[in-house]
């Protein structure tokens, strides 16, 4: 197969999403120069990232020094403004697709994770402020979240449902997926081109578990869990229910790799992208990843790999994989908003400074 790691990655099914967006990258023509060398054809983003970006650069500064809004309000408009840039560069990777590919995501308040009401509030004024097809919502999986996404599918939303860190979180996300699209249906409503990924986070899941486990096992947990919840979502997506949604045009909710960056430095720098390749799935990557994945990625289909024999072992060391991913929900949930109430503390320094500490 020809091409670079990254392109044979695309072409075994996979598609390419950067994890990182930044006002510059999309004016040079940076973003666009990744779809046609590494065929990346999405972009996720978060408030940490923001928040990098914003620090690490002087592009962002003439916009807070000239606004006099709260910083909330601030970095809303900041992040619209990029997330907006983003899908017009990424919308020939979603015509291309026939609006089965080239997203960009933006994350709805990590304060409302447990607000569903909020959350739906939130997501559709910023789906509807954007106002773009290829735009995708970020909602938690929490109960609060998965309730939200139910309305949310119902009302035509694209949504990127975060935060998934085992099998029973997949199975409420899949749920709720599908029971939007059955309201929809039923209301005569077309679900065609409504899109949805189930975004399932991978190294965190090594990172807690590792030092519960034998040498033996660690460092493939994770890729276990993950393969493990692409064997049900082959499953879900492809019984009587499904099938009688996806004949009125429902397209497939894809699994997202998230956190795919290798926090153990004995491991390799692309363990979490080599181990997960496959059809009908997303692999989002910071760009230190897709770099390393770039030079020596050996992209294979191994997403049907084994992972019984590491699943099996775990119930005997007393890991309950249920209760791991309920205390990595809460973490995430935990360090998302402290990354949105930092990234609101940087935007107000920044605005203090840039205009000589006057209010």
């Amino acid at each position: 197969m020809a091409g670079s790691p990254l392109q044979r990655l695309h072409a075994l099914g996979q598609s390419i999403w950067l994890d990182y967006v930044q006002r510059g990258m999309i004016a040079s023509g940076e973003l666009k120069r990744l779809m046609a060398a590494d065929a990346v054809t999405g972009v996720t983003s978060n408030p940490s990232i923001f928040e990098k970006a914003i620090d690490e650069s002087t592009e962002y500064d003439e916009a807070i020094a000239g606004a006099s809004r709260p910083p909330a309000a601030i970095f809303e408009d900041l992040a619209v403004a990029d997330i907006g840039a983003a899908a017009d560069v990424l919308r020939p990777a979603y015509d291309a697709a026939d609006g089965g590919d080239g997203f960009v995501s933006i994350e709805v308040s990590p304060t409302l994770a447990e607000d569903t009401e909020g959350t739906i509030a939130e997501a559709t004024r910023l789906w509807r402020r954007l106002n773009r097809p290829n735009v995708m919502i970020k909602v938690p999986s929490t109960a609060a979240g998965c309730a939200a996404v139910r309305r949310l599918i119902a009302d035509g939303i694209n949504v990127n449902i975060t935060l998934m860190f085992s099998l029973q979180h997949y199975d409420a996300v899949a749920d709720a997926y599908m029971s939007g699209l059955e309201v929809r249906a039923g209301q005569g409503k077309p679900l065609t081109p409504l899109a949805s990924v189930a975004s399932f986070f991978v190294s965190r899941v090594d990172a807690k578990v590792d030092p519960k486990v034998p040498e033996a096992l660690r460092g493939k947990v994770a890729v276990a869990n993950a393969r493990a919840a692409y064997a049900r979502f082959r499953t879900t997506f492809s019984g009587p229910r499904w099938e009688a949604l996806a004949r009125r045009g429902a397209r497939l909710q894809r699994p997202l790799w998230a956190s795919t960056s290798t926090k153990n430095p004995a491991y390799s720098d692309v363990l979490y992208v080599d181990e997960l390749a496959g059809p009908d799935t997303v692999n989002t990557m910071p760009p230190a990843t897709m770099e390393a994945y770039r030079a020596h990625g050996q992209p294979a289909d191994r997403l049907g790999g084994d992972f019984q024999d590491v699943m099996g072992a775990l119930p005997g060391l007393g890991i309950d994989l249920t209760q791991v991913g309920e205390e990595l929900q809460r973490e995430g949930v935990r360090a998302f908003a402290e990354s949105y109430a930092k990234v609101l503390s940087s935007i107000e320094k920044k605005r203090q400074a840039l205009v000589g500490g006057r209010p």
